[in-house]
C-alpha cells in the first residue's frame, strides 16, 4: 500500500488481483471483525467504467486460431510456425548500424522473470524495496565509473527520453543562473533525428552545423555559428563516435568552442559500444550524456521497447537531475519527472546489472575492442567491391561502417532498398538503409558475431555485388533481375560462384515464371 499521509493510503488493483487478495485487504481494515458482505457479491454491484454507447456488443475471438488448437502439441507447432516466419538473432546477425543488436545473454535475462523484480509497484515504500535500492546504487556507481560522469539518473525510459531529460537539465541550469535567454542548440547535419526533435521539445531553437567530406563536424562552421549565437547559445549536441561511423578527432576542441561561448555540451551516447572500457566521455569535454542500456548494456530491444536511457552529468549539473513527486530522487532543484516512475523501467535494469557484473572491467574493454575490430574487418573485406564512405585519418572506422550504393542507381538501376531485400534472400536482416546518407547501408556487427558469421555476411554482399555487375554488363535485364523481383534468369556461372556456406538454413524458395523453376536461395522471410 502507498501511504500518502496519516489518514490516507493508496491501493492498486489490476486484472491479476484475486478475490482472496481483495478479501485479505478488507480483513486487514476490518481489524478482525467479520465482513458484513460477501466479497464475491461486490462484482454483481460493479458498474462498468465504459460508457454504454462504447460497450462492445459484437462477438469476439472468432478467428479460427482461437478455437483450432486444442492440445499443447498443436499449439506448440502453431507457435513454432509463427516463429519460423521471423528473422531474429537466433537466425543470423542483425547488422543494423547505430542499433547495436548484440547478444542478450540468457543468464542476464533470468532475473526479469523473478517476481521480486517484476511485481513491486513503482511507488512501493522504499523499506519494502531495499534490494532494488542496492541494485540502483550499484548500477549508478558502475555507469558513473564507465562514463566519467559523477551524477546518474536512471529515470529516462529511452534514448530519446534521455536526450530530452539531458537538454531540460541544461535549460534548468541556465535558468538557475539567470540566463533564461539561452535557447540556441547547435546540432551537426549527421545527427540522429531524435536530436533536433528533443531540442525543440526542450524549448530550444535548432541551428544546423555542417560536416566536412570526411564525416566530421566542420570546425569552421561550428566556430562561426557559436560566435554568431554566442549570447544565446544554450547547448550543442555531438555524437561520439559520429553517426558517420568515425571517431571525431577534434572532440575536445568542439567542446572547448561551445564552452567558450557559454554553452553546455550534450553527447549522444548511442554509440557508446565503441567506448566502454577504452575512454570515458566525462574526461574529454561533454557535460551531459545519455546511455542506451538497451543497446550497449544488453537489454533486448526492437519493435518499440523496452528501453532505458539514463543520463550522466558533470558535478555542476547534478542538482538539476529529474525529481519525482511521489518518491524522492535526485537533485533539490531538479527538473520535473520525464517518466511516470522514479527509476523508469526498473524491472529490466537487472539485465544491465548482470551484464556489467559478469563481464567485469576487462571483459567490457575486450568487448569494445572486438566490436571495433569486427566493423573494420567487414569494411576491409567489402572495400574491393563497395566504397566505404567515411574513414578516420588512419583509414579505419569505429564500430560501424557505411558502404556507398549511390552509383548503382545510375549503372544498374539498383537502389539500397533492392540490396536490402536481396540480403533477406540470403538469410540476413538488412543493415540500416539510407541513414545517415541516402542510398547507403550502415553496418554494425557488434562484438557478438564470430568471424565465420562475418565472412558469411561478406560473402553474401560480394555475391550481390556480382549480381549487380551482371546487370551493368548487360547479362541481366535492368528491371527483370534477381534484385528487383523473383525470376528464373541467372547466368550459368553464378550458381558456381555462390558459396554454399552462405545458406545457413535448409529451407529455400523457388520462383516460377512459365514452365521453368529456379531455386535461388534461402526463402525470403518477410
Amino acid at each position: 500500500l502507498q501511504v500518502f499521509d496519516h489518514s490516507r493510503v493508496g491501493i492498486s488493483l489490476d486484472e491479476t488481483t484475486t478475490i482472496q487478495e481483495v478479501r485479505d485487504l478488507l480483513d486487514i481494515f476490518a481489524l478482525g471483525s467479520p465482513l458484513p458482505f460477501a466479497v464475491e457479491g461486490l462484482t454483481l454491484q460493479a458498474q462498468s467504467a465504459i460508457p454504454e454507447p462504447l460497450q462492445r456488443k459484437s462477438a469476439y475471438l472468432t478467428h479460427p486460431v482461437f478455437n483450432t488448437y486444442h492440445s499443447e502439441t498443436e499449439l506448440l507447432r502453431y507457435i513454432h510456425k509463427l516463429q519460423e516466419k521471423d528473422l531474429s538473432l537466433t537466425t543470423s546477425m542483425i547488422p543494423l548500424g547505430s542499433c547495436t543488436m548484440k547478444l542478450n545473454g540468457t543468464a542476464e535475462m533470468l532475473a526479469v522473470t523473478w517476481p521480486e523484480f517484476s511485481q513491486p509497484h513503482p511507488f512501493a515504500p522504499l523499506e519494502q524495496t531495499k534490494g532494488y535500492q542496492i541494485l540502483f546504487e550499484q548500477l549508478e556507481a558502475w555507469l558513473a565509473e564507465l562514463t566519467g560522469f559523477p551524477g546518474i539518473s536512471l529515470q529516462p525510459n529511452a534514448g530519446s527520453q534521455g536526450e530530452y531529460a539531458g537538454l531540460l537539465v541544461i535549460r534548468k541550469y541556465h535558468q538557475f543562473y539567470s540566463e533564461r535567454h539561452r535557447d540556441v542548440c547547435l546540432i551537426p547535419r549527421s545527427a540522429h533525428g531524435t536530436n533536433p526533435a528533443s531540442a525543440v521539445m526542450a524549448g530550444m531553437r535548432v541551428v544546423v552545423v555542417d560536416c566536412d567530406d570526411e564525416g566530421n563536424v566542420d570546425l569552421l562552421d561550428l566556430r562561426a555559428k557559436a560566435e554568431q549565437h554566442s549570447q544565446k547559445l544554450a547547448a550543442a549536441i555531438i555524437t561520439y563516435p559520429s553517426t558517420h561511423g568515425v571517431f571525431e578527432e577534434k572532440i575536445q576542441e568542439i567542446c572547448e568552442i561551445v564552452h567558450q561561448h557559454g554553452g553546455q555540451v550534450y553527447m549522444d551516447g548511442a554509440n557508446m559500444n565503441a567506448m566502454v572500457g577504452l575512454c570515458r566521455p566525462g574526461d574529454f569535454g561533454p557535460d551531459v550524456c545519455h546511455l542506451n542500456l538497451h543497446k550497449t548494456f544488453c537489454i533486448p530491444h526492437g519493435g518499440g521497447g523496452p528501453g532505458m536511457g539514463p543520463i550522466g552529468v558533470k558535478a555542476h549539473l547534478i542538482p538539476f537531475l529529474p525529481t519525482h513527486p511521489v518518491v524522492p530522487v535526485s537533485g533539490k532543484d531538479g527538473i520535473n519527472p520525464v517518466s511516470a516512475a522514479p527509476w523508469g523501467s526498473a524491472s529490466i535494469l537487472p539485465i544491465s546489472w548482470a551484464y556489467i557484473a559478469m563481464m567485469g572491467a576487462r571483459g567490457l574493454k575486450h568487448a569494445t575492442e572486438i566490436a571495433i575490430l569486427n566493423a573494420n574487418y567487414i569494411a576491409k573485406r567489402l572495400e574491393p567491391y563497395y566504397s566505404v564512405l567515411y574513414k578516420g585519418s588512419k583509414d579505419l572506422v569505429a564500430h560501424e561502417c557505411i558502404i556507398d550504393l549511390r552509383d548503382f542507381k545510375k549503372t544498374a538501376g539498383i537502389g539500397a532498398g533492392d540490396v536490402a531485400k536481396r540480403l533477406m534472400d540470403y538469410g540476413f536482416h538488412a543493415p540500416t538503409v539510407s541513414f545517415p546518407v541516402m542510398e547507403t547501408m550502415m553496418i554494425e556487427p557488434t562484438e557478438s558475431e564470430s568471424k565465420a558469421e562475418l565472412d558469411r555476411f561478406c560473402e553474401a554482399m560480394i555475391s550481390i555485388r556480382k549480381e549487380i555487375a551482371e546487370i551493368e554488363d548487360g547479362q541481366a535485364d535492368r528491371s527483370d533481375n534477381v534484385l528487383k523481383k523473383c525470376t528464373p534468369y541467372r547466368s550459368a556461372s553464378h550458381a558456381d560462384r555462390v558459396d554454399s556456406r552462405l545458406f545457413s538454413r535448409k529451407s529455400s524458395f523457388s520462383c516460377t515464371v512459365g514452365p521453368r523453376t529456379q531455386v535461388l536461395a534461402p526463402r525470403r522471410t518477410n
